[in-house]
């Protein structure tokens, strides 16, 4: 199974929203990362075929079969999608389980079976499903009663309905509890072993530890792509952690990018998490970095370097 994305670019009037993107995805996660403007929800409308590319194509090999251009595949390419936007539209007066009924005719699943045993496998599917994202226990509930964190996981339910071999999602774990994202992360890594699924998300965390390769997007341009062991080697010895005053935090945050603060028990003091190029202070410690400081120290310009 082979996802290609060839020399992709997409502009809306003067502003470039995408340039060159070009990558080949087999089976994985993996994590699209940037800030607002990076051109992340563009590639995905793009990928599935709900907005036209200016340049470039992409295509599709499943089973070691030739490769095909999903513009050209048409329905075909569709029925091996499950996409979950950042802002899906459902009809509040659908109630959840009708909901994904509905979602299972349009994706035309199971159109081998007939009658009671169609309806006997599209019911199981959908109460798996539903148990997953633990929804089950509300699948009589109208939508528009829903949470906006149940709504969210209703939104991941009718993506991953079906069994897509390609799965795309765009801020999965978005206003969920820290109890509800963990649940939703290891559903994501459990179910992609045999998917190519890509995740546009702003908390880092919640891909550093699942996902095969972060690409990294600025301005609609690929700035790094690796796996998060690989990008996070990169600045090793530009992380550092100190305790200082609760006085001089704000002169640190002037000078420095701060990534956290916490307050120390029993202490005026104050532990910082500080991205710098040097020890920013005699007795600054250097410490492992992550994922989301690699993300930081892309995106911050005023990174590790006092004024």
């Amino acid at each position: 199974m082979l996802l290609t994305i060839d020399h992709v670019s997409k502009s809306y009037g003067t502003n470039r929203a995408l340039t060159d993107f070009t990558a080949s995805l087999e089976p994985g996660i993996y994590a699209l990362l940037g800030p607002n403007g990076s051109g992340k929800s563009t590639l995905m409308n793009i990928i599935t075929d709900n907005l036209a590319a200016d340049t470039g194509k992409i295509t599709y090999s499943k089973d070691g079969g030739p490769a095909e251009d999903v513009r050209e595949m048409g329905v075909r390419f569709r029925r091996e999608l499950g996409f979950m936007p950042q802002y899906p539209g459902m009809y509040a007066s659908f109630t959840v389980e009708r909901f994904l009924w509905y979602m299972a005719a349009l994706k035309d699943m199971a159109p081998d079976l007939k009658g009671k045993e169609r309806k006997a496998f599209l019911a199981n599917q959908i109460r798996e499903v539903l148990e997953a994202v633990e929804l089950w226990d509300v699948a009589d509930r109208r939508i528009g009663a829903l949470s906006g964190g149940m709504r969210q996981r209703l939104a991941l339910a009718q993506a991953v309905l079906g069994d897509p071999s390609i799965l795309i999602l765009d801020e999965p774990t978005a206003g969920l509890d820290p109890k509800q994202r963990i649940a939703i992360r290891n559903y994501i890594s459990k179910i992609a072993f045999n998917k190519i699924v890509i995740i546009a998300t702003h908390l880092v965390p919640d891909v550093e530890y699942i996902a095969k390769e972060a690409i990294i997007l600025k301005k609609g341009v690929i700035v790094d792509q690796a796996s998060p062991a690989e990008l996070t080697k990169k600045i090793n010895g530009k992380v550092w952690s100190i305790s200082v005053p609760e006085e001089q935090v704000g002169e640190l945050q002037r000078r420095y990018r701060v990534t956290s603060i916490a307050k120390n028990e029993n202490s005026d003091t104050v532990s910082l998490r500080v991205l710098a190029e040097t020890a920013p202070t005699t007795d600054a410690i250097s410490v492992a970095p992550g994922l989301e400081d690699y993300y930081l120290y892309v995106f911050d310009e005023q990174t590790a370097e006092p004024t």
